[in-house]
């Protein structure tokens, strides 16, 4: 029995070793984000000493296992009478006991190898961000996926859901009764009021008429959309009040099509696709007042589309009875599906998810760009001071425009074709009539005044001090030049590129903008986030120094339609939570007084439970205020833009964690995945 019993123990002995090593081996595993990419970033011998001695130890780690199931058997084997068991020959006779554990501690060996090994096995599979990257620009290597799910064919409306033009029912062709709903959509929105939508809404859809409805309908205003706009109401409130039932076969059904069309492979790997979808037809609303709005978005058909896979994979097959524009094998992008869509003439793409291998490592490089900028920003600015006093004009007007960049955000500015979009700009582009300068201004000395229209036809506004270098530059540039002359005119986007490319390995206009937004972010969340705080205290912090960001970056947006009655409804539940607090100290302070006459433990515990309720609603209320002050401050500012495309993610993550904060509270579901290496990487002390 005592054999037995040490057979036993040894056998704990392994599943110990098998437990604790599948710990260190998990943490090893998700180290491994960490630092694979600091290697491929150009690490030091030292690291990648460390990294081969980690390998190392794996080696070493395997003898060992195999060592403690030498000694469970060498344990074993005194059990058995050496004339009766034969480990390695003919089994004769044995006790049943001695069998039973026997094959016991084998089998545990056997599992105990498997805790062991399978882990050490995934270390050899290939892991997504570890993989040799491609060199001469390649992307991938094999590529296969389904293709593009186009946008359902139209519908056509009821029959007693008609249109009237002039007071008259009028039925109208398929292809322009489809158009017309565009528009009746549409109808409560103030899009529809603009003249320039009614414009171009009216121009492209006569185009889809046929020749008796042009002679027919000559007048926008006398055309009647109303019962189509009543009729998409219903429709949308009936798919509100669908059963539980009925949601959840379209839940199904899009379940089905997301597997089925929502994921590729690529080099062995299953990625998740962006948005698969084809866009629907509709009307361009564009943002600001964009002069193309109300134009008609056509339907994307097959014959539009470019496909890029790999030659060797099964290539998407179009709708039935119609063929693709291209199929193309180009392994040096990461879009599938390609077209250019009819409003700008621009190239739309289908792409990766955001939470891809290639989106996730260009999201990273992107920042560790801009930290890189970080390091030689002043050597930069001290080099374009000097150059405002340059004796050549085009050195002038460059580090002029590249002060802007880096004080304002500005963006570049690329060129465009004449007339084939709004009138916007960027720093490159600015003419002098976008900028007006006043020697003093509101007390303030050398202030220029911006106002142009920046990218989606967002207006910029600002008033701005300068230095005094600049503003006498400034004068000399738009010296003798009409409002119409562009006020940098030695210099364009690829020019600013090229010197700033001899400045810093990588920088473009684009990476001040990364700098800027992400450094602001950090130096705000360290000013004004209190520790002492509570959660909703430090989201409003979190907040305010999004909001610094955002409005750095000039990313605007109009107060949403809903927001007036939504404010109502926090308000409403603002006064009932006063109300509720009024109720709760007037019982407080009866039952302190109730205490006081009775001195016994039932009162007092009554008071601690009143004084409980007190402390519980006051924080309910502290809550629904904070929620109120930052729901109006940030109205018009729209926070999203930044922090998906600017803001180094590390640096929300770091204070989530060093605050206590749920990175929920930050980040949705989506935004999590698209950031998962940051949520990997980042620790509560990370800086940008």
């Amino acid at each position: 029995m005592d054999q037995i019993i040490v057979a036993i123990r040894s056998r704990h002995v392994l599943l110990h070793f098998g437990s604790e090593h599948r710990d260190s081996s998990d943490k090893k595993h998700r180290d491994k984000d960490k630092e694979r990419l600091k290697l491929k970033d150009g690490s030091s011998d030292k690291q990648k000493d460390k990294h081969k001695e980690k390998k190392k130890e794996e080696r070493v780690g395997r003898v060992l296992c195999f060592s403690h199931i030498g000694t469970i058997l060498s344990e074993l084997s005194p059990l058995a009478d050496s004339s009766s068991f034969d480990l390695f020959g003919d089994m004769v006779q044995i006790n049943n006991v001695l069998v039973l554990a026997l094959c016991g501690a084998i089998l545990v060996a056997c599992v105990g190898m498997l805790v062991y090994i399978l882990p050490s096995l995934c270390f050899f599979m290939p892991f997504r961000w570890e993989e040799e990257r491609y060199t001469d620009g390649v992307k991938w290597k094999f590529l296969e996926h389904k293709g593009p799910v186009f946008a359902p064919p139209y519908d056509p409306l009821p029959s007693n859901v008609k249109f009237y033009y002039d007071g008259k029912h009028m039925k109208l062709s398929s292809t322009a009764e489809e158009v017309a709903t565009f528009f009746a959509k549409m109808l409560d929105h103030e899009y529809t009021t603009k003249e320039v939508f009614r414009k171009n809404f009216y121009k492209d859809w006569r185009k889809e008429m046929t020749s008796e409805e042009k002679s027919k309908i000559t007048d926008l205003n006398k055309c009647d959309f109303s019962e189509m706009s009543e009729y998409f109401k219903a429709q949308s409130e009936a798919r509100k009040a669908m059963t539980k039932e009925d949601k959840q076969k379209i839940k199904e059904e899009n379940e089905r099509i997301l597997q089925e069309y929502g994921f590729c492979i690529m080099d062995n790997h299953k990625e998740r696709i962006a948005n698969f979808r084809i866009e629907p037809p509709g009307l361009f609303r564009g943002r600001g007042d964009h002069p193309k709005m109300g134009m008609l978005k056509r339907r994307i058909r097959s014959e539009d589309i470019i496909v890029n896979c790999s030659k060797d994979s099964k290539h998407p097959k179009p709708p039935p009875g119609t063929k693709w524009k291209e199929v193309r094998h180009d392994n040096k992008v990461t879009w599938l599906v390609s077209w250019t869509e009819n409003i700008q003439g621009s190239i739309k793409y289908i792409m990766l998810n955001p939470s891809s291998r290639i989106k996730g490592e260009k999201d990273w490089q992107k920042y560790e760009t801009a930290r890189r900028l970080k390091k030689c920003v002043e050597r930069i600015r001290a080099q374009y001071r000097d150059d405002w006093k340059s004796k050549e004009m085009r050195i002038r007007q460059r580090a002029v425009a590249l002060y802007f960049i880096d004080k304002l955000a500005l963006r570049a500015g690329n060129e465009k074709e004449e007339g084939e979009t709004a009138d916007t700009v960027g720093c490159c582009s600015l003419r002098v009539e976008h900028l007006t300068l006043h020697q003093e201004m509101g007390g303030q000395e050398y202030v220029v005044e911006f106002d142009f229209l920046g990218k989606d036809s967002i207006r910029y506004y600002n008033k701005v001090p300068v230095e005094k270098r600049v503003f006498k530059n400034l004068q000399l540039f738009m010296e003798d030049k009409e409002p119409e002359d562009d006020l940098f005119d030695r210099l364009n986007t690829s020019i600013l590129n090229k010197h700033l490319q001899e400045l810093m390995d990588g920088l473009t206009a684009k990476v001040f903008r990364t700098y800027n937004a992400s450094i602001t972010l950090q130096q705000q969340l360290n000013e004004i986030t209190n520790s002492e705080d509570n959660v909703p205290a430090k989201i409003l912090s979190y907040n305010r120094a999004n909001r610094a960001v955002a409005i750095l970056c000039n990313h605007q947006r109009a107060p949403p339609k809903t927001f007036e009655k939504s404010m109502q409804n926090l308000q409403t539940k603002i006064d009932a939570k006063k109300e509720q607090l009024a109720d709760a100290k007037r019982e407080l302070k009866s039952a302190k007084a109730d205490a006081k006459v009775r001195r016994d433990e039932k009162s007092k515990k009554a008071v601690e439970s009143k004084k409980k309720a007190v402390q519980r609603i006051e924080e309910q209320l502290m809550k629904l205020e904070v929620q109120a002050t930052d729901r109006e401050e940030n109205k018009q500012i729209a926070l999203g833009t930044s922090k998906l495309n600017y803001l180094d993610p590390r640096i929300s993550i770091a204070w989530c964690k060093k605050f206590g904060i749920q990175i929920e509270k930050i980040y949705n579901k989506t935004q999590r995945e698209k950031f998962a290496w940051a949520i990997d990487m980042a620790g509560k002390d990370f800086q940008f």
